[in-house]
């Protein structure tokens, strides 16, 4: 009788507590946290300013290291791996979209979104790179530089880049937050496609509640402990757990 082993979850938090800062001046933004995030899911970050939402992804991505407690990626324990490990791991497994797109001015499309490979010494698939410019509508567009391009196509770029390297997790920290909304809701639905589509697992910091309601899951922050994960969120209900949160009073 054989028995079928479960796959890890894409992100796995276990009582993690990050504290900044020491003795009386000491701040703890997170507070012994413990998540599971699935592969092929997509999940929302909330929480009023302060709640802990960028130091929570900033340790679930391996940009910052938790005080206390372990932070998996699949089964790849982060704590105690040295910077140029990170580093590498995050380059390789990791995609990253933020509110700023972080686009290179000199670069075209393709170059910009292919800068991963040349960061690692690496050669990009151009049959690979081809298909994701398809699939964030700007095949059209990749000899172009970013100055030639509008804020919603830059940020396309930003995410495209962030899906070239096949990530395990692509994590945004506000990526619709500089973005109309019009624009916005191009964006959010692209990202929706890659977990639908492409089985990408996508992790999003916002404080916008029409954003967190393209997620399959919403996690509510307040005082640095996850308080309350809503599935199936519309707009209106995250909006109202958010003023229960104090996050508008």
């Amino acid at each position: 009788m054989s028995t079928t082993v479960a796959a890890p979850p894409a992100v796995r938090l276990e009582s993690v507590t990050k504290t900044y800062g020491k003795g009386a001046n000491a701040v703890r933004a997170l507070r012994s946290v413990s998540v599971d995030i699935p592969r092929g899911s997509f999940t929302a970050v909330m929480g009023p300013s302060g709640s802990g939402k960028s130091t929570f992804l900033h340790c679930a991505a391996g940009l910052d290291h938790p005080t206390s407690g372990s932070v998996r990626l699949g089964d790849t324990e982060l704590a105690g791996m040295s910077e140029t490990a990170l580093t590498k791991l995050r380059r390789t497994r990791v995609g990253f979209v933020f509110q700023s797109f972080n686009l290179v001015p000199a670069l075209t499309v393709t170059e910009n979104v292919t800068l991963p490979f040349r960061l690692a010494g690496q050669k990009a698939d151009k049959e690979w790179t081809a298909e994701v410019l398809r699939r964030v509508g700007l095949e059209q567009r990749a000899g172009h530089r970013p100055s030639e391009l509008s804020g919603g196509q830059q940020q396309r770029v930003a995410v495209a880049r962030a899906l070239v390297t096949r990530p395990e997790v692509v994590f945004g920290d506000e990526p619709t937050g500089a973005l109309d909304t019009v624009t916005a809701k191009e964006i959010l639905n692209l990202l929706r496609a890659t977990v639908d589509a492409m089985g990408q697992t996508v992790v999003m910091v916002t404080h916008d509640p029409v954003a967190a309601s393209y997620a399959d899951t919403v996690l509510f922050l307040a005082d640095g402990d996850i308080v309350e994960a809503m599935s199936s969120p519309t707009a209106d209900k995250v909006a109202e757990r958010m003023t229960h949160l104090g996050a508008w009073s």
